[in-house]
């Protein structure tokens, strides 16, 4: 199998021959990794438990940390789980690589599709499926949203990944836009995932779950439809590695047997952390209350729309490449080329922007990239 160079390697190629005046500290806006010290009672129920180190975790999950994630989904989306409709599991990125393989196995010439720029584990597990792929494209001119495939390319798919609130875009769909793909995925008989790992970074609407959507298109058992999530984000915990797979029963009891062999269950203390996180929303919205003052910044700053549900800022340039260098030569600021997001030109004009810091430090920010638009409008006239 051969793998690309994830886009933080392609970045640090980019950048490693360029003079930087190192008197400027470094500002680093190119990955989703909130700079925000974890809840206090999260990091007490850890610590506090640390003696259950000496005992072998389940691979499914300690029935509190179950019911923990039941009630957070309960309380977000109005949806009361049964304990066999959902799966903890070690954050989502190992989900989203193994879960794949499990099932396209056994069917030859399987195909997936997913949304295009994308978070790169999709690319990796349709390597290492061997599949073919079709990309859902995520394009200015309909807003960032996925568009529905030809029937034709419906008939073709063996596995569907979307990503909404999305990654790197920051756009969202509505229940009714997620009803449509539901709709495709049980008339053509492919499995649905949407990736929801950004659900709980929300402005004034909070936005929908692909399981809503499923019960709205008169889908109760979920059938097809499966959704991922963690805390990384939500709690500024992305070391808890604390995430789940929910949905479809069928689908999630052959695969919970497939994970006994995985091996990737979460050792006991982290379960019981992770309990207290799901359970916390109190700082997930003192997290949130801080993005949407950041977002307010940008919009403010660059003059430029902003999605609410995110802390990406999707910022068109002339040249992603050269705009990403000058902005390092000159300011030590980092930001990531969209076209290393996506294939076949996605990406291609645009930088991400994560503003993950404090609004002093993220203002900072900003108005150093503001300076350097300003430049290079004035360098294209």
């Amino acid at each position: 199998m051969r793998f690309e160079p994830y886009p933080f390697e392609k970045l640090a190629l980019l950048l490693k021959d360029i003079k930087v005046n190192s008197d400027n500290p470094l500002i680093d806006l190119t990955i989703g990794e909130p700079k925000f010290q974890t809840p206090q009672g999260i990091c007490n129920s850890l610590s506090d438990n640390t003696d259950l180190l000496n005992k072998y975790p389940k691979s499914s999950g300690e029935p509190y940390l179950k019911d923990a994630m039941i009630k957070f989904f309960k309380y977000r989306f109005d949806i009361k789980l049964d304990t066999n409709e959902i799966i903890p599991t070690f954050g989502t990125r190992e989900v989203l690589f193994n879960l794949p393989q499990f099932l396209l196995h056994d069917i030859e010439n399987s195909t997936m599709a997913y949304t295009n720029p994308f978070y790169q584990i999709y690319e990796g597990a349709r390597i290492a499926t061997n599949s073919s792929v079709i990309y859902i494209n995520l394009q200015k001119q309909n807003n960032f949203k996925a568009k529905l495939l030809s029937d034709k390319q419906f008939s073709s798919c063996d596995l569907v990944i979307l990503n909404f609130p999305n990654n790197p875009t920051g756009a969202s769909i509505d229940i009714d836009e997620l009803v449509l793909w539901v709709k495709k995925a049980i008339e053509f008989d492919f499995v649905l995932i949407n990736d929801e790992c950004y659900s709980e970074l929300y402005g004034k609407t909070k936005p929908p779950s692909l399981l809503q959507a499923s019960i709205k298109a008169g889908n109760k058992e979920f059938k097809n439809c499966l959704v991922l999530n963690s805390i990384s984000k939500r709690s500024s915990a992305p070391g808890l590695r604390s995430g789940f797979v929910a949905g479809d029963k069928q689908i999630l009891k052959n695969y919970m047997r497939y994970r006994t062999y995985v091996g990737c269950a979460l050792p006991l203390p982290l379960q019981k952390a992770s309990a207290t996180a799901w359970s916390d929303e109190k700082s997930a919205e003192s997290f949130r209350q801080v993005y949407r003052q950041n977002l307010k910044l940008a919009k403010d700053i660059l003059e430029v729309d902003i999605f609410d549900d995110t802390f990406y800022v999707w910022l068109e340039v002339e040249d992603e490449l050269e705009f990403t260098k000058l902005l390092y030569q000159k300011e030590h600021l980092k930001v990531l080329p969209g076209s290393y997001l996506g294939r076949d030109g996605a990406g291609v004009g645009y930088v991400r922007l994560a503003l993950v810091e404090n609004s002093i430090k993220t203002k900072d920010s900003l108005l150093k990239i503001k300076k350097l638009l300003k430049s290079s409008s004035k360098d294209s006239l």
